[in-house]
């Protein structure tokens, strides 16, 4: 389907966006990447792609919040993959305004300019964190949601950006949402590459909350739920979980992997690293019934599988991450 297919995909430097991209260019399609300006030319991790497929990426840097810089690149696009965000939690209390801005008005340039431009699909990129704490388990799409954190509150806002333009405009629309991804190429921003270099690294690792419960993904099945959403028409219009349907403490989780590398670091819960207790997210395990039945996704790397090559990534890249330090 995707061969010399012209695509757009935003946040293409960042962790999902660059295995995403990777599996697109290897299906043939023409890529076209948005990825935030920086004075240095940086190209995050599209950097970690073979040069061959590198050079076959046309490039543009910019801004989301540049509505004009959005509307030239989505313009002959057959489809937009929209991944750009600011992710963090923990930026977005220090800094909310700029979370905002740029996840909820730059969807709104991505949305206007693919209808603008008769784009036909268009995959919009949630979070399960709009799910806040779980009322219910499993959590289906139907959930309600949750603004836990000024992050999440400007994801629900995008999400709903992007329903209403469905609705209003009948653009061709499908909003994925992920729960908690991992493996190779991801920051130390998030909870497993936080364990994994402690584990490798250090007698200690330092956590915040260990109790919570996550239901975690591998990032060749997340990248593989993007694709399909964007290949049936059936998801148009909805909202649809990617994620494992299994859940583990963080707690367990750093056994999992401390018993992976065979390491003896004893874990030590940091203060510093706790969310503020009403922002906290207890549970998040998700129901991936709608993945299965309407767009044929489900997971196959199992967190086992998935957790070896993790760390097999990261023993070979520990050049990357400052060792302990909490990265927000």
């Amino acid at each position: 389907m995707w061969e010399q297919k012209q695509v757009l995909i935003t946040g293409a430097g960042g962790f999902i966006g660059s295995h995403l991209t990777e599996t697109l260019v290897k299906a043939g399609a023409k890529v076209r990447v948005f990825i935030r300006y920086n004075s240095r030319d940086g190209r995050g991790n599209l950097e970690d792609l073979e040069p061959r497929l590198l050079e076959q990426i046309e490039i543009i840097a910019g801004d989301l919040r540049d509505a004009d810089a959005i509307e030239r690149s989505v313009k002959g696009c057959d489809a937009v993959f929209h991944l750009g965000a600011l992710v963090g939690i923990p930026y977005s209390y220090k800094n909310p305004r700029e979370v905002v801005e740029t996840n909820i008005l730059g969807t709104l340039n991505i949305l206007t300019a693919a209808r603008d431009h008769g784009v036909n699909r268009v995959v919009h990129t949630s979070t399960s964190e709009v799910y806040g704490s779980a009322r219910y388990v499993p959590i289906d799409e139907s959930h309600p949601l949750q603004g836990q954190s000024p992050y999440s509150a400007s994801k629900i806002g995008a999400d709903k950006l992007a329903e209403s333009f469905y609705a209003s405009f009948d653009l061709p629309v499908v909003t994925v949402r992920p729960f908690n991804c991992y493996g190779p190429r991801q920051s130390a921003r998030a909870v497993i590459p936080t364990l994994i270099t402690q584990a490798l690294a250090c007698q200690e690792i330092r956590l915040g909350n260990t109790d919570t419960l996550r239901d975690f993904t591998f990032v060749t099945d997340t990248a593989e739920g993007f694709i399909k959403a964007a290949q049936s028409s059936a998801g148009f219009g909805k909202v649809i979980n990617i994620g494992s349907g299994k859940e583990i403490s963080i707690g367990q989780l750093a056994q999992v992997i401390t018993n992976t590398i065979q390491s003896t670091a004893k874990i030590v819960v940091d203060e510093t690293r706790v969310r503020p207790s009403k922002s906290e997210v207890d549970r998040l395990l998700s129901n991936n019934r709608l993945a299965k039945e309407t767009i044929d996704w489900e997971p196959s790397v199992s967190l086992e599988e998935g957790i070896k090559r993790t760390v097999a990534w990261i023993a070979s890249h520990m050049n990357r991450f400052q060792i302990g330090k909490y990265q927000i």
